[in-house]
């Protein structure tokens, strides 16, 4: 008597990181830039609330993502891929090798915005190329994928100029838009102080633009190398910080650790 097999769940599992931002509960995340499927799924199991796979300013290609995607895929961490710029083609890729969460850099206008959230939609919502088998539906498992991928897609756009800050509230009112970020580095060089973000005039502008995020509706994002940055952004207000990095945490630990063995065993610095 033969028996069938027990096929596995053919349903969108939820998505933790969008339904937290809808509630405005805080996350707690980190940046990953190292493009190492090893790194991310260390990464995987230390707690985070979400993980930025970077394709902006990291070597990683899609395979590449796809392999990052696919260690992350059993630990406690909602993915969030930076797409390397707001283009419908990168970002239709990566949706169909299973990226659900998005932050699109540099957006500038709620008409921009209204492209990433159309990228991420199928027609007549959007201009999402259709496949009918790929890694994002479990290779055509799951039923109804075309019709409801967008209830499980997080669109988050990351602003980084006067000009983007300028336009503040028309861009967080775009439909479809799931949180707005702001990026302290671009931020910082635009208004005058290249490398300095901690500047007072870059953090009245972080300020001002956190209080007028929440007070459109939205949860409010940014990165924040530094620990004590990130819990005066979280006091301050925002909802989702990137409280370092990959490349942060390795450089910062090997280098103390070699530092602190000099010292120890009376050897000059390098």
């Amino acid at each position: 008597m033969s028996v069938s097999p027990v096929l596995p769940q053919t349903v969108m599992p939820p998505n933790r990181l969008k339904a937290a931002l809808r509630d405005h509960r805080r996350q707690i995340g980190l940046w990953s830039s190292l493009a190492s499927n090893v790194v991310a799924e260390v990464l995987s199991f230390a707690g985070y609330d979400w993980i930025v796979v970077d394709t902006e300013h990291a070597p990683s290609d899609p395979l590449d993502v796809l392999s990052q995607l696919q260690a992350l895929a059993t630990g406690t961490a909602e993915p969030v891929v930076r797409v390397a710029w707001n283009d419908a083609v990168l970002m239709k890729r990566l949706l169909d090798i299973g990226a659900r969460s998005l932050l699109v850099p540099m957006v500038q206008s709620e008409d921009e915005a209204r492209a990433a959230v159309a990228a991420t939609r199928y027609p007549p919502k959007g201009v999402r190329g259709v496949s009918v088998s790929h890694r994002a539906n479990r290779f055509g498992r799951v039923p109804g994928y075309l019709h409801n991928a967008e209830q499980e897609i997080c669109v988050l756009v990351q602003l980084e100029t006067r000009a983007a800050l300028g336009r503040l509230e028309a861009i967080a009112a775009v439909d479809g838009i799931d949180g707005v970020f702001i990026g302290p580095s671009d931020l910082a060089a635009d208004l005058g102080h290249l490398g300095d973000a901690a500047h007072a005039d870059v953090q009245a502008a972080i300020a001002d633009a956190c209080a007028r995020i929440l007070a459109a509706g939205k949860p409010a994002g940014i990165l924040a190398p530094v620990e004590a940055d990130a819990r005066r952004y979280f006091e301050m207000g925002f909802t989702f910080v990137a409280i370092g990095s990959d490349v942060g945490l390795l450089a910062a630990g090997s280098t103390g650790l070699v530092a602190r063995m000099r010292e120890a065993i009376g050897e000059p610095q390098v």
